[in-house]
C-alpha cells in the first residue's frame, strides 16, 4: 500500500496538467490510468496534430447549466500560458483558422511535453492500472488490479463517454454519484447529425461533398464547412450546432454571403440559355447543384418562372431539415453535461461537500466549442485543481 498526497485518476489532458501543477508545488502525486499509455485522446486530436488551444477562448463559448462557472479557471490559466509551455519545449505550431492552434508536427509532441513536465515535477505516472474500487474513511483508498494506493486527495479526471473505442467510460460520473455529487443531463456533443426519410434520400448521393455554409438552430448560427455523409450531415458547422440542437429543425444557408434570388435573376438575364444546374454550379459543388436543379427538369434558366426561382433561392439560403438524431458517443468529440458545477468550487474544482475530492476536464458540466476550446478547459481546470490539491 503506497501513500501519496494526491491521486489523479486519468492520464489525459486535464489529469496530466493537474499533476504537473501539483508536483511543482511539492506534492507527492500519483496518476493512474487504465489505458496502456498516457494521452490517448490527445494523440488522435486535430487529425494527429492536436488543436491544443484557441487564442479566442472566452467563457461565452462554453456550454454549461451554470455558464459562469468556467470563468474563474479560464481567467487563471489562459491560452497564452499553455503556449508558453509549448514554446519552452521548442514545439513548432501554427494557427489554422479562427484562433485554432495546431502542432506543425505530431500530437505526440504535446504528450511528450506533458510527461516531461510531470517527470520534472516528480510525478509518478502509472498506466495499465484498472481501478476496481475507491473508498474514503480518513483518506482515499484506490484499489486497482495492480495494487492499492492511498492519498489525502483524489482528483476525478477520467473524462466523459465520447469515443468509447478509446476506452472512454462513465467512471468519473459513477464515482461522483457515489460520493454524493449530482449530475446534469448527459448527451453527445460535437457530433454528426443523422436523418431519415426524404432528407436522407437527398443527402446520401451527396456523401463526401463539402461546402462552406451557415447552420442555425434556434438563435445560434455557425459559419463553417458542412459535409454530407451517408447518414446525414457532419463537418465543423454541424458539429458546432449539434451541441445546441435538442430536437426540431436545423436551417442551412448553402450560399452564406450571397443574395440567392438576386444571383438567379441576374443569371436569368445574362445567361438565359444556361441550364439551372450549370448556373447553380457557379456557387455550389457540381453534385449538389445537380441535385438542387433536378426539379427544373433540365430547363434553361430563362424558362424557369420567377416563382420557381424564388423557391430555389429559398432552398439555397434557408434549407430547413429536421435531424432524426445524432451519431452518438461513438462519433462525438465531447460529452455534454456531467458533474454538476453547483457541487464544485469554481476556483479550485473541489467538491463542496466532500473534503479533498476534485473533478476536472470533460467529466464536469463544462463543454467548449470545436477548435481547441475543450483542451483549454482541460488545461485550465487541471491547473486550478493542481494549484489547490
Amino acid at each position: 500500500m503506497t501513500n501519496h498526497d494526491a491521486i489523479i485518476l486519468g492520464a489525459g489532458a486535464a489529469g496530466l496538467m493537474c499533476a504537473i501543477r501539483a508536483g511543482q508545488r511539492g506534492r507527492r502525486v500519483l496518476v493512474l490510468d487504465h489505458a496502456p499509455a498516457a494521452g490517448a485522446k490527445i494523440l488522435i486530436s486535430g487529425g494527429g496534430r492536436c488543436n491544443f488551444t484557441n487564442t479566442e477562448t472566452v467563457p461565452e463559448r462554453f456550454l454549461s447549466d451554470n455558464p459562469h462557472f468556467c470563468r474563474s479557471a479560464l481567467s487563471r490559466f489562459r491560452p497564452a500560458d499553455f503556449v508558453a509551455m509549448v514554446r519552452k519545449h521548442g514545439i513548432a505550431f501554427h494557427e489554422k483558422t479562427l484562433g485554432q492552434l495546431f502542432c506543425d508536427g505530431s500530437a505526440r509532441q504535446i504528450v511528450a511535453m506533458l510527461l516531461a513536465e510531470c517527470a520534472a515535477a516528480g510525478v509518478d505516472v502509472r498506466t495499465g492500472h484498472r481501478v476496481t474500487d475507491v473508498t474514503r474513511v480518513d483518506e482515499f483508498s484506490v484499489e486497482t488490479d495492480r495494487g492499492t494506493f492511498r492519498a489525502a486527495s483524489l482528483v476525478l479526471a477520467t473524462g466523459g463517454l465520447s469515443i468509447p473505442k478509446m476506452g472512454a467510460t462513465g467512471f468519473a460520473h459513477d464515482l461522483a454519484v457515489r460520493f454524493g455529487l449530482r449530475l446534469t443531463d448527459i448527451r453527445p456533443g460535437l457530433v454528426p447529425l443523422t436523418f431519415d426519410g426524404a432528407a436522407l434520400n437527398l443527402m446520401r448521393p451527396l456523401s463526401g461533398v463539402s461546402i462552406e455554409s451557415a447552420v442555425s438552430a434556434g438563435r445560434r448560427t455557425f459559419r463553417e464547412a458542412l459535409l454530407f455523409t451517408h447518414r446525414g450531415l457532419s463537418g465543423p458547422a454541424i458539429l458546432q450546432i449539434s451541441s445546441y440542437w435538442r430536437d426540431g429543425p436545423v436551417t442551412v444557408n448553402l450560399v452564406s454571403g450571397t443574395d440567392a434570388m438576386a444571383f438567379l435573376l441576374d443569371r436569368k438575364r445574362t445567361r438565359p440559355k444556361a441550364g439551372l444546374g450549370s448556373v447553380l454550379a457557379e456557387i455550389l459543388p457540381s453534385r449538389l447543384a445537380a441535385v438542387l436543379a433536378e426539379p427544373s427538369g433540365g430547363r434553361n434558366i430563362a424558362d424557369v418562372s420567377d416563382r420557381d426561382l424564388a423557391a430555389v433561392a429559398a432552398r439555397l439560403s434557408a434549407w430547413t431539415v429536421s435531424p432524426s438524431g445524432t451519431e452518438g458517443y461513438a462519433k462525438a468529440e465531447v460529452t455534454l453535461g456531467g458533474i454538476d458545477t453547483r457541487d464544485l468550487s469554481s476556483r479550485t474544482m473541489a467538491a463542496n461537500a466532500v473534503p479533498n475530492l476534485f473533478a476536472i476536464g470533460e467529466a464536469v458540466d463544462v463543454t467548449g466549442w470545436l477548435g481547441g476550446y475543450n483542451f483549454q478547459w482541460a488545461w485550465a481546470s487541471g491547473w486550478c485543481a493542481g494549484d489547490s490539491v
